[in-house]
């Protein structure tokens, strides 16, 4: 099982818009002439918190295909796994994105920060080609939850490791300097990440030759979604060295799902307005588990009153990633990120209210997808 040269991570909170996804995938292939392998990818944080389970992604993502007759590949992620949750896994997905980010040491030699995340990602792959089989499945390698960014000095080790550990890795995603905060663009020196990402994929090349990893190693960025700055940068880097790239875009889906609600009706905008009103309320509960990558300035949130007091297109153009736009707010965008929980909650409003006006918030995602993110990466 080999995934394409591009590919890009659709995850969905609430399992609903897999058509408008692999619309927006279609769409851009057309527009740009490049193919992009669909990912669903949802993580074993996501569906404790939402209430889901593998198999639901599985049923979005093969429903999505059904419906507009694609043929071409496409692949469920078990998304940030360790030995104690992949079981859940093991059967909806074909692409594991392996996270030993935990097992990085702070201090000390190469050897000493790395062997061990290394040595358990060989454990981990080894376990699910005991239950899946042998190259049955697509695997990554995630080391980018971590402060400290890993040098192209440190990935050559990685990766050098990784494949004496046996580990037929086909995407590898680093951390990178720079903040990658949720929902909203890179934050950092675009010079110093031009840089690194280069380095990285001259990396890549040499350790396709003389390690003997698969050819199609790719780089895979976390946490990628409205990150618009570095998308030129990746773009023409890409094309200079030929080379693939998986992006995974999860959370950028829902906040667009709560745009479409804000557009649709009355009604629907009063239950896009009441999540950010609880969240307002609930708001350390929702933002310490994502406190590193997240910087939401509470100055900066309006009060319930002020949003109350909005139109449809107000709320719209405040969570919208459209940084030339005077009323856009990162703060409430990086908030509302954090918040699908409340959705959640609220599943016997919310799920009826994404059916009711599926058309509304399809046109969203379609547009995001393609044309603000793809679109940054290939348009010439």
């Amino acid at each position: 099982m080999t995934i394409g040269k591009y590919s890009f991570g659709v995850g969905d909170r609430f399992a609903h818009e897999g058509v408008n996804q692999l619309k927006a995938l279609i769409k851009a292939e057309e527009l740009f002439g490049e193919h992009f392998d669909p990912v669903w990818n949802k993580s074993n944080r996501e569906h404790q918190i939402v209430g889901t389970e593998p198999t639901q992604t599985r049923r979005e993502a093969d429903e999505a295909v059904k419906a507009l007759g694609y043929k071409g590949q496409y692949f469920v992620d078990a998304d940030h796994i360790n030995l104690g949750n992949v079981d859940r896994f093991i059967e909806a997905s074909d692409f594991f994105t392996i996270d030993v980010a935990d097992y990085i040491g702070k201090t000390g030699s190469l050897e000493e920060r790395y062997l061990g995340a290394v040595k358990e990602a060989g454990r981990i792959y080894r376990y699910i080609a005991s239950k899946k089989g042998e190259g049955n499945f697509v695997t990554e390698v995630s080391m980018d939850e971590v402060d400290k960014a890993q040098t192209p000095e440190d990935l050559r080790y990685i990766l050098r490791e990784i494949a004496r550990e046996g580990i037929p890795i086909q995407t590898i995603a680093p951390k990178f300097t720079g903040r990658f905060n949720k929902g909203v663009d890179y934050v950092g020196d675009l010079a110093v990440f031009e840089q690194e990402f280069e380095q990285d994929l001259q990396v890549i090349d040499e350790a396709v030759k003389l390690y003997g990893l698969p050819e199609n190693l790719k780089l895979s960025i976390h946490s990628g979604s409205d990150k618009f700055s570095i998308y030129p940068i990746m773009g023409r880097l890409l094309k200079k060295y030929d080379k693939g790239i998986h992006i995974k875009t999860a959370g950028t889906t829902w906040l667009e799902e709560n745009i479409g609600l804000a557009l649709a009706a009355p009604e629907a905008l009063d239950l896009a307005k009441r999540i950010y009103v609880q969240a307002l309320g609930r708001m350390d509960e929702l933002t310490i588990p994502y406190a590193t990558v997240i910087d939401v300035d509470v100055t900066k949130l309006p009060s319930p009153d002020e949003v109350a007091a909005w139109s449809a297109e107000d709320y719209a153009r405040a969570l919208r990633h459209n940084q030339a736009d005077p009323k856009y707010n990162p703060s409430l965008r990086q908030l509302i990120h954090v918040s699908y929980k409340l959705a959640a909650e609220m599943g016997d409003e919310y799920y009826p209210a994404l059916e009711k006006y599926a058309d509304v918030i399809g046109d969203q995602i379609e547009a995001n997808l393609c044309e603000r993110h793809i679109k940054r990466l290939f348009d010439k």
